[in-house]
């Protein structure tokens, strides 16, 4: 006797998963790519160009003022000491700019569920540290190269000054990626602002040459604690004990705490802004 199948019985469905495996991963990599093929073509000979462009730039600064100062105020080759403050400095310039524009820039691909507004800021902080990292690279090696500065490079040292100055233009891009996104009008009086960065952040001079009280000013710039670590990699008897690590660090936390906090809370309104 044939047995005639239950037809009434539910059938057990396959379970459903919540998401695709790696989504952030393959997102961030997709942008990435994006911005390289939109911004620097897509030719591998596009991105050398934006590297080499930025270092020819600098270097070509360098190099005017090691000929119109001839006595640097630290160590006897003044090229380094003017590429020590100016790589790291526009290095944050450059990166906290573009991360302040994340949104702005990949905000037609925000509207994708699959893309999220923190993967657009991951994915141009990727690819401008790179960038950044490349140039600042290709500068001290060319000075190392051509001159004999008598420096010691300490790789370690110079690490984390860039670390410091990463974590810098993570948290002011951050904040400023809000703040330019809601209000237009701020990247103007923010240029405004950053003007003087250029002149108080230590690149010409050093911290311990500036008298009081305007010293103790200065050491509330975070740019001038980034310059001076980078300088104790090159400058083996350069101490620079008024570098705080706690302040640069604790300072870019709660401004990217803050910032993020802002954006989870006002990121579809910016978008449909």
């Amino acid at each position: 006797m044939t047995s005639v199948p239950d037809t009434n019985r539910p059938r057990r469905l396959r379970p459903v998963r919540s998401g695709r495996r790696f989504a952030t991963g393959r997102a961030v990599a997709a942008l990435i790519l994006r911005e390289m093929s939109v911004t620097y073509g897509r030719s591998p000979g596009g991105y050398i160009w934006a590297v080499l462009e930025p270092a020819a730039g600098i270097g070509l600064l360098v190099l005017v003022f090691s000929v119109a100062f001839e006595a640097p105020p630290m160590g006897s080759n003044f090229a380094m000491f003017y590429a020590t403050g100016m790589i790291p400095f526009l290095a944050y310039s450059g990166l906290s700019a573009k991360l302040a524009q994340s949104l702005n820039y990949s905000r037609a691909l925000l509207s994708y569920p699959s893309v999220t507004y923190v993967d657009a800021m991951i994915a141009r902080f990727i690819l401008n540290l790179m960038t950044e990292l490349l140039v600042a690279y290709i500068l001290f090696f060319g000075i190392l190269t051509i001159w004999d500065t008598g420096t010691v490079v300490e790789i370690d040292r110079i690490a984390m000054g860039f670390l410091m100055m990463a974590s810098l233009a993570i948290g002011v891009g951050t904040m400023n990626c809000f703040l330019v996104s809601l209000f237009p009008v701020w990247q103007v009086v923010w240029g405004i602002f950053n003007r003087p960065l250029f002149i108080i952040s230590c690149i010409f001079f050093t911290f311990e040459s500036i008298p009081e009280p305007y010293r103790s000013y200065l050491w509330y710039n975070p740019l001038v604690h980034v310059v001076g670590y980078v300088r104790t990699g090159f400058y083996s008897s350069y101490d620079a004990s008024y570098v705080s690590m706690v302040y640069v660090f604790g300072l870019s936390l709660f401004l990217t705490a803050a910032g993020l906090v802002f954006l989870r809370r006002y990121h579809r309104d910016i978008l449909n802004f």
